[in-house]
């Protein structure tokens, strides 16, 4: 028989108001949408210790806290924002593993001076070369075969080794040539693509910016587009930085920026002092990849700061060299600038410290963002960038918004004339559904595309599917001179399984589509997997109860569908 427990009356009719009530910000989009910026707003500042902006609080107050304000997110071709697209400059990362293999090269050939003799690193593009000072062909081939010998394994992911990391060969009589084998090349490409990958798409969702697509794009190219931003020179402003924070012992302090630094230092301009500038040594002391966490601050005087925090070997070394250098300054190196140079005043074992310098409050936090997302691992260049005004935004609002309505109105009109009564049942649902999908995205903080719009509109159509199978098997069973409540209960019973099915194979596509989707297809395939869910709670659950309520008050003898 058609029965609704009371609780799963409470059950369907609850679901269908919350939902309503997730969807009901989005009637009021600009107020609600502002308010909750507003919101996050005030709890940024109040995270990195700063003022709130002045108007962040009227503003909160267009919404009710007690009532849900979250809305859909509108992307890049609803609401406009910053396209870019960056190529990272991989041939840095190249040049710095290079580098940081002379140390273990040096001490390998130092093992071996009495055949070898004295050398000394010398410049060159692309590849570490070491001259013999004193050539001899014995020399020259132990010098090969010690540094041959430190060559190690490539791991390509699940396929293993690929080769040796680096190839080493004699160049001319007197010098030995260090070069990266293309195995190294590609498995360090790989790495720092997909460090920088992550690294940027912490960076733009810390800044408060919502559901950014940031995908790769050929070998050592990034798209980035970030919805709802004014200009892409405020995204530039987080990735036109590398961030790359190191800690280094001052040589010397020079006021000529073109002073001989020595061999393997170098010359760095100081960031607060113009015209001085520092001698240290090429290799850090601490390296920033230490770094586990970095807020904005006030120091002692009450000026903005950063406070930082060290990982366990990064305290150990911290810890070790002050301890050893009491006394003396040393040079916090940002982006090839000293930022800051403190004089030890004692040993910092603790793991954590603080950086000041002529910071403004938004500079000290900004700061702090970027080291706490980490160091992007290259430099990137800007190939291209455009703000997509919100005008075509607009307008793709507007077609879709009429998109909707069409279909929706037709599938009314269609459901209305084909079966009466119960097709008002199901245009009840209908409207039911659309709810639902806009609540449970809005709660969910999904962004809403073009292509999801057009998601939208497949959902409108495909929602009445589960109906018109039901209300066919009724038509059916009443055809069989089954009385109406027991014609009822049996078309339900008959058509779940078919219901079930579609409904199952189009949730599949729809899942398939996020995993291996990005961006706006991704989108598409939110708002159709959603629309699946919501499509056949409606048929199954809401239309099902509205006709048993009518069922059960009317008692009809026999219906017409």
């Amino acid at each position: 028989m058609l029965f609704f427990a009371p609780w799963k009356k409470a059950l369907v009719i609850g679901l269908c108001l919350i939902g309503a009530l997730f969807a009901f910000p989005n009637l009021f989009y600009e107020r609600a949408d502002d308010a909750a910026r507003a919101r996050a707003e005030i709890a940024r500042a109040e995270a990195a210790g700063r003022t709130p902006p002045a108007d962040a609080e009227a503003r909160a107050a267009q919404w009710p806290s007690w009532l849900p304000g979250g809305v859909l997110n509108l992307g890049l071709d609803l609401r406009g924002g910053a396209h870019l697209l960056v190529e990272v400059q991989v041939e840095q990362v190249f040049a710095d593993q290079l580098a940081a293999f002379w140390p273990e090269a040096r001490d390998a050939l130092r093992d071996r001076a009495d055949v070898i003799g004295p050398f000394r690193q010398v410049e060159s593009d692309g590849a570490l070369l070491i001259r013999l000072l004193q050539p001899s062909e014995a020399g020259r081939d132990a010098a090969v075969a010690a540094i041959r010998d430190l060559a190690t394994p490539v791991q390509r992911g699940v396929l293993g080794t690929a080769g040796r990391n680096i190839s080493v060969a004699a160049d001319g009589e007197d010098a030995i040539r260090v070069t990266l084998t293309e195995a190294e090349q590609a498995a360090v490409l790989d790495r720092t693509m997909a460090q920088s990958l992550e690294i940027v798409r912490r960076r733009v969702d810390e800044a408060g910016t919502r559901e950014p697509t940031i995908q790769r794009q050929g070998e050592r190219r990034i798209l980035i587009q970030v919805p709802g931003v004014g200009s892409a020179e405020e995204v530039l402003e987080l990735l036109g930085r590398t961030a790359r924070l190191t800690f280094h012992e001052v040589v010397s302090q020079t006021g000529d920026p073109n002073a001989a630094a020595g061999p393997g230092n170098r010359v760095v301009p100081s960031a607060e002092v113009s015209g001085e500038y520092f001698i240290i040594p090429r290799i850090p002391t601490v390296s920033g990849e230490n770094l586990v966490d970095a807020s904005a601050g006030f120091d002692q005087d009450g000026r903005p700061a950063v406070n930082f925090r060290f990982d366990t070997t990064g305290a150990r070394q911290f810890g070790d060299y002050t301890r050893r250098n009491v006394g003396r300054i040393f040079a916090i190196v940002l982006d090839d600038q000293v930022i800051s140079a403190p004089r030890i005043i004692s040993a910092i074992t603790g793991g954590s410290g603080q950086i000041t310098g002529s910071f403004t409050v938004e500079e000290a936090n900004r700061l702090a963002i970027l080291l706490r997302s980490g160091a992007l691992p290259a430099e990137i260049e800007v190939l291209e960038q455009r703000t997509v005004g919100p005008d075509l935004g607009a307008d793709s609002i507007a077609a879709g918004r009429i998109a909707v309505v069409i279909a929706f109105l037709a599938v009314l009109a269609f459901m209305g004339a084909s079966y009466g009564l119960f097709g008002l049942f199901a245009n009840v649902a209908l409207i039911v559904n659309i709810a639902l999908i806009v609540g449970v995205l809005s709660a969910l903080g999904a962004t809403l595309t073009l292509p999801g719009i057009a998601g939208i509109v497949l959902t409108i159509g495909m929602a009445v599917d589960a109906n018109v199978l039901v209300f066919e098997r009724i038509r059916e069973e009443l055809k069989r001179a089954k009385g109406v409540a027991r014609a009822i209960e049996a078309g339900y019973d008959n058509a779940l399984s078919a219901i079930i099915d579609a409904n199952v194979t189009t949730f599949i596509a729809a899942a398939i589509l996020f995993a291996m989707g990005s961006g706006p297809v991704r989108g598409f395939s939110v708002t159709l997997g959603v629309g699946v869910i919501t499509s056949v709670f409606t048929a199954i659950m809401v239309t099902r109860l509205m006709i048993a309520l009518w069922v059960a008050r009317t008692r009809p003898k026999a219906i017409a569908i």
